[in-house]
């Protein structure tokens, strides 16, 4: 799960009707989970903890939607109690009660382009690829133009870093903003056609999970157990990356996909974690600034950022609790 900031426009309008229905608390029981993608490679770390956390009696039932929004819309529905995403402009809009506890991955993100730009300036008026409007990618790229006091030509949009990467070596697209494992394959295969310009500084936030506060409180041992296991999940991997693909062959986890791609989760996860991929603690006061910072510069929010407060959109309690019990700083 890649390319993930909202913006207050066409996604936010519709996810702000969707309150009309309701943000429902569930009670204890099974723990519903929505993932706005597909189980994959890159989730691999999240099926790894949440299994631990089945081990451990945590009840759940993970359902993957098409897009993202489709799983922020069901969380606000009260069809879902957990949700994946980044909704800071939601919160703040709409005032909705719903708070973050865990950080599960970070905007790590690459510009690349082809040869004939050899500067940002040089894309003043150009053509540029997102993922898809109000996601991370041009999130990421409306704060490059800022920073380099450029505008960009006509914007268009094609889902998913790898079908970035195949486009561009076919020649339909000279300049995007992909991955890191995407980025890696492009300079790998193509190198001597691309390459990556400067990005952004301290990455925002791409996947914290959330859910309603009232929830939160209420399932206090439910959400315990998976922070836990997720933390604990998140320190193993930032000190061995292949713990991942050992507990993957342990519990037989996504054993329908392609070996090739099954062969790749050593490499990967050690790409990641180098690439600060994952924040080994979890996310949480820190984080928040940092994600403030971002999607303030990115228009996404009101700011200034050093005025909003933290616990407007994170609840700590649970990730607080986590670090004490395993002993992380």
């Amino acid at each position: 799960m890649r390319d993930r900031v909202k913006k207050m426009t066409i996604v936010l309008t519709a996810l702000l009707a969707v309150l009309c229905v309701g943000i429902q608390a569930q009670a204890a029981g099974k723990v519903r989970i929505a993932l706005g993608d597909v189980a994959s490679v890159e989730t691999l770390c999240f099926l790894v903890a949440l299994d631990r956390a089945k081990d451990r009696g945590l009840d759940y039932e993970l359902t993957a939607f098409a897009q993202e929004q489709l799983a922020i819309q069901a969380l606000m529905g009260g069809q879902m109690d957990i949700a994946v995403g980044t909704p800071y402009a939601i919160i703040q809009k709409s005032k909705v009660p719903i708070r973050n506890f865990f950080q599960l991955s970070r905007l790590v993100f690459f510009p690349v382009v082809a040869n004939k730009y050899k500067t940002w300036k040089d894309l003043d008026g150009e053509p540029f690829t997102f993922h898809a409007r109000g996601t991370g990618t041009e999130a990421i790229g409306d704060i490059i133009i800022k920073r380099e006091g450029i505008t960009l030509g006509q914007r268009s949009y094609v889902p998913g870093s790898e079908n970035r990467i195949i486009a561009m070596m076919k020649g339909q697209i000279d300049a995007t903003i992909v991955d890191l494992s995407n980025k890696n394959i492009l300079m790998e295969k193509a190198g001597d056609r691309f390459h990556v310009l400067p990005g952004v500084d301290d990455p925002a936030s791409d996947e914290v999970l959330f859910a309603e506060i009232g929830w939160l409180k209420e399932n206090k041992e439910s959400v315990a157990i998976l922070v836990e296991e997720l933390l604990r999940t998140w320190q193993e991997m930032t000190a061995d990356p292949t713990i991942i693909d050992k507990e993957r062959k342990a519990r037989n986890l996504l054993s329908d996909l392609p070996k090739e791609l099954l062969d790749g989760v050593d490499a990967y996860y050690k790409e990641a974690v180098d690439g600060g991929l994952y924040d080994p603690n979890g996310g949480g006061v820190e984080a928040a600034k940092a994600d403030f910072d971002f999607y303030v510069a990115a228009g996404q929010m009101e700011g200034p950022a050093s005025e909003l407060k933290v616990e407007d959109y994170w609840y700590l309690e649970p990730l607080d609790a986590a670090k004490a019990k395993l002993g992380v700083k």
